[in-house]
């Protein structure tokens, strides 16, 4: 072989380890804990995953559901995850007080079109007034629905029963046997029985004036993961607002959607324009952190809001767009 024989094929060579090694680097694997799946925005990782978004970031995602933010929420604090997706702000902030590893780095959910309660469609019951003494459910404790439960009976100064009943799924078989008297649900779940008329709405979060202008559900990260390993998660914002794009904005996003969420393109369509509109679920927008606080101090999670340096330790969102 001659000299420049060599030296061209040795430069091909350590060309193809570095790509190699590089494409190591960025393969990583991140877990994700996602609560209930086939509710609201929980659907952004798997269809970005399915769509090799995430894998453009040299990103792969090992995705498991919870019953709710709270369930959600223990997987992050104790690393068993280091994202979790969509878990209320109350409950993060009530964890964050107490010493809990966990940074918000983006939002999921802002405002309370998503969240609605229903009941039998032969319920006398027609709205919050007539639930006194009656069982209203939530997933799990310091979960956006368990907020927003305990937000509208303040709300409505109406005596119910807060009562957590795990998934809507397993909610709405709870609601028809009868065992619980007000169902929670969060579009795309929900909308094609009320459709269909075999349940009927009596009232959405966004019916509390203060809820609705809230953020309330968030991404959280696991904090010794994050400061380890920024990269990566500047590389998962990065794919998670563009899966979030895809899935409003292309024919394939949408029939991807409707196929993860087990409902016709059409209701597919209905329920990200009525129930999750494209600005509520913009990862970048953290809204009404006053009176989150205020709400987190009147339910209890902390006995004083939280110092603007702790708010900003707590919220550190990669490559926010403001």
């Amino acid at each position: 072989m001659r000299p420049w024989q060599r030296v061209f094929c040795g430069a091909l060579v350590a060309g193809a380890l570095s790509l190699a090694q590089h494409g190591a680097r960025a393969e990583d694997h991140l877990k994700l804990a996602v609560g209930a799946r086939g509710v609201g925005e929980t659907f952004v990782p798997e269809l970005g995953q399915k769509a090799g978004i995430f894998k453009k970031y040299g990103l792969t995602l090992d995705i498991f559901y919870t019953q709710g933010g709270g369930e959600t929420m223990q997987a992050i604090i104790s690393n068993s995850a280091q994202i979790g997706v969509a878990i209320g702000f109350l409950g993060t902030i009530g964890a964050y007080a107490k010493g809990a590893p966990l940074r918000i780095i983006g939002s999921t959910f802002t405002g309370g079109n998503q969240l609605f309660w229903y009941v039998r469609a032969d319920s006398p019951i027609k709205s919050l007034k007539d639930v006194a003494g009656k069982t209203v459910a939530y997933s799990t404790n310091g979960s956006s629905t368990h907020t927003s439960v305990l937000a509208l009976k303040k709300f409505t100064g109406v005596d119910f029963k807060p009562t957590a009943t795990g998934a809507a799924p397993g909610t709405l078989t709870q609601v028809m046997s009868g065992q619980i008297d007000v169902g929670w649900a969060g579009a795309p779940f929900g909308v094609e029985a009320v459709e269909q008329g075999k349940i009927r709405v009596v009232a959405k979060a966004s019916d509390d004036p203060e809820l609705n202008r809230q953020t309330i559900r968030l991404l959280v990260a696991n904090a010794t993961a994050l400061e380890q390993h920024h990269d990566v998660f500047v590389r998962f914002m990065r794919g998670y607002r563009e899966a979030l794009n895809w899935v409003y904005t292309t024919p394939e996003g949408i029939r991807a959607y409707a196929e993860w969420a087990s409902i016709p393109e059409a209701t597919a369509k209905r329920a990200l324009a009525e129930f999750l509109p494209r600005t509520a679920v913009d990862p970048d927008r953290i809204s009404g952190v006053d009176d989150v606080m205020a709400d987190a101090v009147t339910f209890k999670y902390i006995p004083k809001p939280l110092s603007k340096q702790q708010l900003d330790t707590l919220i550190q969102i990669p490559e926010r767009k403001q």
